[in-house]
């Protein structure tokens, strides 16, 4: 019998896909396998229709504490063509995903939570991009990404110096959707994810699509960029079920179409 230890977990419940990544003892940083595995359960959630939400997580009280150095230094690169370190991060699954962070997400783990569309933090956690100390830059998104989450001088402060950001500051500068206990933040981010596969699959992942990309429209361009979007939902039959359900006074039976 293999014993062997899996380095992502994957679990379903309720329309939520609970992604862990689970090697507790280099607190969860990020190998070749990890990158792998992760790809792999993004694409599934995507292409599961019983899914609605994923929560991306790590095991033993830390989220990722970024790329295995030591992996990395016998030259191994945990990015894969297209989809980036982690297997994710420069292409993040069109449902929407919640990290769930406890203790240290640092460096590429950082990245990767930044890849997320909504953050849920114990009080405890630690967020960085340390790269610079380690003679690299957080390529991985970070630098891209942290300005568009909170105002552009913390970002470059953050980048340059390498220090660590805590839970309170990450809630201030605006990072958070949750600050909880320690110890409570994936039961947070179910509770969350919960709340949100109760709406209509389409729906989710039209508005996650038009909040991320619209930052770049022009005010010119904003409607009509959007506009065969909404109308591939509002032609939807999710669409049609929502309207006939709000008259009838049930709950709505989503397709996912």
């Amino acid at each position: 019998m293999s014993t062997e230890v899996e380095p992502v977990i994957v679990s379903r419940e309720g329309g939520v896909c609970t992604i862990t990544v689970n090697r507790p003892t280099a607190r969860n940083a990020v190998n070749m396998a990890v990158t792998r595995a992760l790809s792999e359960a993004m694409l599934a959630l995507d292409a599961d229709d019983t899914l609605s939400v994923g929560i991306l997580t790590g095991a033993g009280g830390n989220f990722s504490s970024g790329m295995d150095l030591k992996a990395f230094g016998e030259g191994e690169r945990p990015f894969l063509p297209g989809r980036g370190f982690g297997g994710f991060a420069a292409d993040p699954p069109r449902k929407p995903l919640i990290a769930a962070v406890e203790g240290y997400a640092l460096a590429g783990g950082f990245e990767m939570a930044l890849a997320c569309d909504l953050i849920v933090a114990a009080r405890s956690a630690r967020f960085g991009l340390p790269e610079a100390r380690r003679g690299l830059a957080a390529t991985a998104g970070g630098l891209m990404r942290l300005p568009r989450r909170v105002p552009q001088a913390l970002a470059m402060e953050l980048a340059l110096t390498g220090r660590f950001m805590d839970a309170e500051e990450a809630r201030a500068a605006g990072l958070l959707n949750r600050l909880v206990d320690d110890g409570s933040a994936l039961a947070a981010a179910r509770e969350l994810a919960l709340q949100i596969a109760a709406n209509a699959p389409l729906s989710l992942q039209i508005s996650k699509r038009v909040v991320r990309q619209s930052w770049a429209w022009s005010e010119e361009q904003m409607f009509a960029l959007q506009a065969p979007l909404v109308e591939a939902m509002a032609t939807s039959e999710d669409a049609k079920e929502g309207a006939r359900a709000f008259v009838e006074k049930r709950a709505p039976v989503w397709k996912g179409r």
